[in-house]
């Protein structure tokens, strides 16, 4: 109980005093050093490189670099236009076109912020000028943009796979059909509040702006094909999937849109590069306390307190997900993976859970907490962008979450809806 104890107190009163969660980090593995008696600056340098030495690790700045690309070379412009001229008709249609550009722009970027971002730049003064409600609108949109890193590519995935040493391949296609269900969730709780709040429907576009539509993104629509054609077929490995990715991105946004220039291209990479020093500083330091953890044994010493509900999988999962919503609320994706993954999923395999629903489920929560306060994380993109109050964009975020919870139980007392699409696909 020592152990935990240090793990919990150095780690939460870092965060609270304002540090940097990996400088946080960091300093939770050396207390663990100290307190066992095994300071050593050569082993804290060398764990610290190890975390981010990693060969499956080089799939994150790539997709990084694809997100920005994307944005930048006008794919994901492209894709939001072919959802408006599709389902922009329909009572509500802006609220709809938001649900199905965040499911397409997902299979592309794997990254809820740059997501949320691109959808809420373009289509919240939309929504606003066509006087939808801006809470319900907020809301709608950053409950879409996590979506993306549920449907592969993920970059969520990655890290929890390296991290766990769980299949990075398995993850991405476990989160193909929850990802399309919750797509289609948001769609029945739109559906509902377009209904009840009598929500406007922008002119139907003639079949043949539609086809133009069509085959102007027809480019940005064929990368998803490759990316999950590639892993499906057994051409690439995720990481070689995140390069084919970049690499796609980059010529199609120079050479066949030619929206990005060569002046555009650095600013393009120096953003990408800032985001990817940032997450691999944070594996870096996860892996120094990670590795004080295992020799602490403290995966042992909490599968001994939850020794009472081993044997009911049902039961150690919902008292999981409740520890790790809970969790969510104050901590961001990436930290929670690297801080929890470690620790959580030994105990899952020893309590009979399948690794890979484990891993989608731990991913799934986390997402759920990327929109729940304090901290939510993609609610501060959309007011930021949108220039609204916090409190309105939690107001509008209600009704999706009740949404996204009830999956989250669904998901827990039935797993077959993860892994039988799962085997199917693999």
């Amino acid at each position: 109980m020592i152990v935990t104890a240090i793990f919990l107190l150095v780690l939460i009163g870092g965060m609270v005093i304002g540090m940097p969660i990996a400088h946080a980090l960091v300093l939770t593995g050396v207390a663990l050093m100290w307190h066992l008696d095994f300071f050593d600056t050569q082993l804290l340098a060398q764990n610290l490189q190890a975390g981010f030495d990693n060969f499956p690790l080089l799939a994150v700045p790539f997709f990084i670099l694809a997100g920005e690309l994307m944005n930048a070379g006008g794919l994901s412009r492209r894709i939001i236009d072919l959802a408006r001229a599709f389902v922009g008709h329909i009572r509500g249609g802006l609220g709809f076109v938001v649900i199905g550009a965040a499911v397409l722009l997902a299979s592309m970027s794997g990254s809820a912020i740059a997501d949320t971002a691109a959808l809420a730049t373009i289509l919240l003064p939309m929504m606003r000028e066509q006087k939808y409600p801006m809470s319900y609108s907020a809301g709608l949109l950053a409950s879409g943009g996590i979506i993306a890193p549920i449907i592969p590519p993920s970059m969520p995935f990655v890290i929890y796979g390296v991290t766990t040493n769980t299949s990075i391949s398995k993850l991405f296609l476990s989160g193909v059909a929850p990802g399309l269900m919750m797509g289609f969730f948001l769609i029945g709780a739109w559906w509902w509040i377009a209904r009840r709040h009598g929500l406007p429907a922008m002119e139907r576009v003639a079949w043949g702006p539609r086809m133009k539509t069509l085959a102007k993104s027809f480019w940005a629509m064929m990368m998803p094909v490759i990316i999950l054609g590639g892993l499906r077929g057994g051409i690439f490995t995720p990481t070689e999937a995140a390069v084919v990715a970049a690499v796609y991105a980059l010529l199609v946004s120079m050479f066949v849109y030619r929206e990005l220039n060569w002046q555009q291209l650095y600013g393009v990479f120096l953003a990408a590069g800032k985001t990817t020093a940032v997450v691999m500083f944070l594996c870096g330091a996860a892996t120094v306390t990670a590795y004080m953890i295992t020799l602490a044994d403290l995966p042992n010493m909490l599968a001994d307190s939850f020794s009472g509900v081993m044997g009911s999988p049902v039961l150690f999962m919902a008292l999981m997900m409740v520890f790790l919503l809970v969790v969510g609320t104050a901590m961001d994706l990436t930290p929670t993976i690297l801080i929890f993954g470690p620790v959580c999923a030994p105990l899952a395999v020893r309590a009979g859970i399948d690794p890979v629903y484990f891993g989608f489920m731990f991913i799934y929560v986390g997402c759920i907490g990327l929109i729940t306060p304090p901290v939510g994380t993609v609610q501060n993109v959309v007011a930021g962008v949108g220039r609204l109050r916090m409190e309105t964009v939690i107001k509008g975020t209600t009704p999706f979450l009740a949404v996204y919870v009830l999956l989250l139980v669904l998901f827990t007392l039935f797993p077959a809806l993860i892994t039988a699409p799962l085997r199917w696909m693999h």
